[in-house]
């Protein structure tokens, strides 16, 4: 079965997520479990918490289909050394975050070297900030979402992923999410059903298909290699229908969480609805079981 959802918002609390997810016919949904903005933010409290795992429980979603996503201000490769520290406490509180919530996965952006060190002594970094949230940590994987190469932004390719990983030292606790626009940006042309299989089959090379966790469906406004991050709505940019109804069909992806991060969320009932159809599955199915 196909788990499509959609980064939905945490205003009014977390625990408003999965009503908001439940309520567009998600059987998968993304958040943020603080303001993605902010470097300092309240605890979660005990009763936020309680609510959180009720809605999901009413609402099916289990945990391995929650994905939820770190701050944006967050740099683990930070090459200075105050701002890297600070990054790394904010990830730290961000996998405890998601550990309190019940929750088994965090996403997150590798990181930038900000053309002020070398990119592979960028990655060392990155490896070095995961290592230590997983020790400070327990059952929660870093999920790694690959970029499309903007700037100094590493994890474009795939080789920086399987750097990633294999500097890890847990390695049942790392995995990737590949985001369709970032693929399409950085390169990987995934707009058939032959492309699509060529680039799986050079992750499963590079990375190993095994780290898969997660998938980011987001149509892409700029061409092929274009390395700028621009999403658009499915169908209606530049990746084209035809490379989600080949990912909607591949067994691949099943029971995974399959995530709209399009820039019309007002339109996101009825792209998962337009996702279900391609896939050939009912929409109105009851979301987890």
């Amino acid at each position: 079965m196909k788990r499509v959802g959609a980064h939905v918002s945490i205003a009014g609390g977390i625990e408003n997520a999965p009503l908001q997810a439940a309520g567009i016919g998600a059987k998968a949904f993304a958040l943020f479990t603080k303001n993605q903005r902010q470097w300092r933010v309240p605890e979660l409290t005990d009763a936020s918490l309680e609510a959180f795992r009720k809605n999901c429980s009413d609402g099916g979603f289990l945990p391995e289909h929650i994905l939820p996503h770190d701050s944006y201000l967050i740099n683990l490769g930070s090459p200075e050394p105050e701002k890297l520290d600070r990054s790394r406490n904010a990830f730290f509180d961000e996998m405890q975050r998601a550990e309190r919530m019940g929750l088994r996965m965090l996403n997150f952006h590798p990181g930038s070297h900000l053309n002020q060190i070398a990119p592979e002594a960028c990655l060392r970094l990155i490896a070095e900030s995961i290592n230590m949230a997983l020790d400070r940590s327990s059952g929660v994987t870093a999920v790694i979402e690959n970029t499309a190469g903007q700037g100094s932004n590493l994890g474009s390719r795939f080789e920086d992923l399987a750097m990633l990983v294999d500097l890890v030292e847990d390695k049942s606790r790392v995995g990737v999410c590949l985001d369709t626009c970032h693929l399409f940006a950085g390169g990987y042309d995934i707009r058939t059903g032959e492309a699509l299989e060529r680039m799986t089959g050079e992750f499963d090379r590079v990375v190993g298909l095994g780290y898969l966790k997660a998938m980011h469906l987001n149509d892409a406004k700029q061409p092929l290699g274009s390395r700028v991050d621009r999403h658009a709505c499915i169908g209606k940019g530049e990746i084209g229908i035809e490379a989600f109804a080949c990912i909607m069909r591949h067994p691949l992806f099943d029971e995974m969480p399959l995530v709209l991060e399009t820039p019309d969320s007002d339109g996101w009932e009825e792209e998962i609805r337009m996702l279900y159809r391609l896939a050939g599955q009912d929409f109105s199915t009851p979301s987890a079981f």
